[in-house]
C-alpha cells in the first residue's frame, strides 16, 4: 500500500496508509530492531512459515516499538521474509507509525472485520499461519478463519517468548536504568511514611518520583504504566494486591512494591518494612525470608536451572519449618512486561521449569512468606532484587537496602 491521505466520510475504505509526521527515536537502535526480526525470520524458516501475525502487546512491542492500547480493538503485527507491517486502529492516528519501526497499515470501523481484512492483504493467500495460541481467543480464531479461510495456525508463541528471554546489550542497559529509577522510587516511598499517613499517599509519592526521573533521563520514551504497590498491614498478604485508603498506623507490617515502566520494559523493587517496633516473631520471619533471598542470590549464575534453584530455597524453608507459607515462584524473567501484558513463563524459578540460565538472562529473586491473621508475626514478607547473568556470575543491579537493620521505621 502506498501513503494516501486519509479517507474522506464518503470514500470510507477498509483500510489506508498515512505517515503522520516523521519516525521518532525508538528505546533501541535500528540495528537491535533488524536483529529481531532476523531473528524471528529464522524461526519462521524453522516451522515453514509464509507469514506470521503476531497480536499480543509484548510482542508486537519488541519486534515493532510500539506498544498498543488495544481498548476493544485488535491490532497485529504482520511479518513475512520481504515485509514487517504493523496493522492498527483509525483511532491511533498517525502514532503507530511515528513509534514503530516498521511499515503501518490502518484499518477503519466502518464496518465490521476491517482489522481482518487488512491482515488478510499482507498475509497473502498463505495456507501456513504462525500464530500467538495464548493470545488468539475463541472468537478471533472463529474469525480468523471465516476471512482468511482456515489457514493452518502454527504457534510461535514458546520460540519468540525463547527469544526474548536472552536479552541484548541495549536491553540490559535500559533495565539497568529502570533498576536504579527503581531505587530512587523505593526511597521516596521511604520518606512518605508515617503513622496517619493513608497508603495511596505513600504510593503517589513513590510514582511520582520515578515519573519525574523516567522524563528527565528519557525525554523521548513514552510516559505511563509507571506505578506502586504500598501494602500495609493485613493488605500486606498478597504481592500483587491493590493500593488501599487504609491509614497506616504503629505496628503494621508494610510492602513496599516500585515499578518505573520505560517504554513498555518492566523493573521492579519490593522491600519489606515495619512502622514502629517489630515483635519477636515478625524479626523471626522477616530475618527467615532474608536468609532464603541471599541465598537465592548466591545461587543464580549461567548452568543453573530455574527448577534447581527452587529446590534449593524449598529445601531452605523446609529445614526453617516455613515451607507452608511460601507464597508463589521464586523469581521471574525482565523485558517488555507489564502488569497487564506481557511474561516470560519459560523463566521463573518455579518447580516446574527447567529451563538453564545463561548469560543475557535477567531475573529477580523475590521469595516471600505468608502468615494468616491469627498467626504470629502473620502477614506477607518479600524482597527482590534483579540480577543480570554474565558468564561467570551474576549482577545484581538493585541498589536499595533490604532486612530489618534498615527498613524498620521508628
Amino acid at each position: 500500500m502506498t501513503p494516501i491521505a486519509p479517507p474522506s466520510m464518503a470514500r470510507r475504505p477498509e483500510a489506508f496508509t498515512c505517515h503522520n509526521g516523521d519516525k521518532v527515536a525508538l528505546p533501541f537502535s535500528d540495528s537491535e530492531y533488524a536483529r529481531r526480526l532476523s531473528g524471528l525470520r529464522a524461526i519462521m524458516v524453522r516451522m515453514d512459515l509464509p507469514a506470521v501475525l503476531l497480536t499480543s502487546m509484548h510482542n508486537i512491542a519488541y519486534y515493532s516499538g510500539f506498544l498498543y492500547c488495544s481498548f476493544g480493538r485488535p491490532y497485529g503485527l504482520v511479518v513475512t521474509q520481504q515485509a514487517c507491517t504493523l496493522v492498527s486502529a483509525n483511532i491511533d492516528g498517525g502514532q503507530p507509525w511515528r513509534r514503530s519501526h516498521c511499515d503501518n497499515v490502518i484499518y477503519t470501523d466502518w464496518q465490521r472485520d476491517n482489522y481482518w481484512r487488512a491482515v488478510g492483504a499482507l498475509t497473502g493467500a498463505t495456507r501456513r499461519l504462525g500464530i500467538e495460541r495464548d493470545h488468539l481467543t475463541l472468537s478471533a480464531r472463529e474469525t480468523l478463519d471465516t476471512m482468511l479461510d482456515a489457514p493452518d495456525l502454527i504457534d510461535v508463541a514458546p520460540a519468540t517468548m525463547a527469544a526474548r528471554m536472552v536479552k541484548s546489550p541495549g536491553e540490559i542497559a535500559l533495565i539497568r536504568e529502570g533498576a536504579r529509577i527503581a531505587d530512587l522510587g523505593g526511597a521516596a516511598i521511604r520518606a512518605a511514611i508515617a503513622e496517619g499517613v493513608r497508603e495511596i499517599d505513600v504510593a503517589m509519592a513513590g510514582r511520582d518520583a520515578m515519573e519525574l526521573e523516567i522524563a528527565r533521563a528519557h525525554p523521548g520514551s513514552e510516559l505511563r504504566d509507571s506505578w506502586v504497590w504500598f501494602q500495609s498491614g493485613l493488605n500486606t498478604d498478597g504481592a500483587h494486591n491493590p493500593v488501599t485508603t487504609r491509614v497506616l498506623r504503629r505496628g503494621d507490617l508494610l510492602s513496599l512494591n516500585a515499578f518505573p515502566m520505560i517504554s513498555g520494559y518492566y523493573t521492579a523493587l519490593e522491600r519489606t518494612l515495619f512502622l514502629g517496633e517489630p515483635d519477636t516473631d515478625t524479626l523471626r520471619l522477616w530475618r527467615a525470608n532474608v536468609a532464603a533471598h541471599e541465598l537465592g542470590l548466591s545461587l543464580i549464575r549461567p548452568g543453573v536451572s530455574c527448577s534447581a534453584i527452587c529446590d534449593e530455597l524449598n529445601r531452605f524453608f523446609a529445614d526453617e519449618g516455613l515451607l507452608q507459607y511460601r507464597s508463589f515462584g521464586y523469581g521471574h524473567s525482565f523485558g517488555i512486561l507489564s502488569h497487564y501484558y506481557g511474561r516470560e513463563a519459560g523463566l521463573e524459578l518455579r518447580e516446574d521449569v527447567d529451563t538453564v540460565l545463561e548469560p543475557g538472562m535477567v531475573v529477580s529473586m523475590e521469595p516471600m512468606l505468608w502468615l494468616p491473621e491469627g498467626t504470629p508475626g502473620a502477614g506477607g514478607y518479600r524482597e527482590h532484587d534483579i540480577l543480570v547473568v554474565h558468564s561467570a556470575g551474576a549482577e545484581n543491579i538493585t541498589g536499595f537496602p533490604y532486612g530489618p537493620e534498615a527498613n524498620v521505621i521508628a
